[in-house]
């Protein structure tokens, strides 16, 4: 496969899954993807670990901008630590040893998502911009046969305490057609080249 490549199996993600369960009010806490205008995440639950700031109210020029990166005063690459990061301990083991394993150089956008059966992420590429910096690595925290994630040509399934890498510079979905909800930490991180 040329746009996915598997970095680990095993991957022990039962901590932070019992960690999310015990506090399903993070789902609702920030619904900025599902309500994004550009529209592919309309059927997720996010719970946001750390993203960068957000323009609120923007005019469609400034949209643009900053997708770009071009916006004064925001910064894409600039992600933060958002509420839910201190309240969800168990998932900084699992960041900060697959950005070790990766050869991180800086983090980025830290997020779990979650699509229900039935549901998808319609497709999409990401900003040119964002991929050109950050590189995109998903931890599998709960998924089943049925789940099918395409980039460009290629389709993959990957099964629970799996980590991979995927280039989402080119179009992708996800699609979930199993009876369980799929459930991914998704990270960005800066790396050599």
């Amino acid at each position: 496969m040329r746009n996915f490549q598997r970095l680990a199996t095993g991957v022990n993600v039962t901590p932070l899954m019992l960690a999310i369960q015990r506090r399903p009010e993070l789902w609702k806490a920030d619904t900025f993807l599902r309500d994004y205008a550009q529209g592919p995440f309309g059927e997720i639950d996010s719970i946001m670990l750390r993203f960068p700031d957000r323009p609120k109210d923007f005019t469609e020029e400034q949209v643009e901008l900053y997708k770009q990166n071009k916006l004064p005063g925001y910064d894409q690459h600039e992600n933060k630590d958002q509420p839910a990061y201190a309240v969800l301990t168990e998932a900084r083991p699992l960041v900060m040893s697959t950005f070790a394993a990766v050869g991180g150089e800086r983090l980025g956008r830290v997020m779990i998502n979650r699509i229900a059966p039935g549901g998808r992420i319609y497709p999409h590429a990401d900003t040119p911009e964002h991929v050109k910096y950050y590189s995109r690595f998903h931890i599998v925290l709960q998924s089943q046969p049925g789940v099918s994630f395409r980039s460009e040509h290629e389709e993959a399934y990957w099964e629970t305490g799996s980590i991979f890498w995927f280039n989402n510079a080119l179009e992708h979905e996800i699609i979930n057609r199993s009876d369980t909800d799929r459930i991914h930490l998704v990270m960005d991180a800066r790396v050599s080249k």
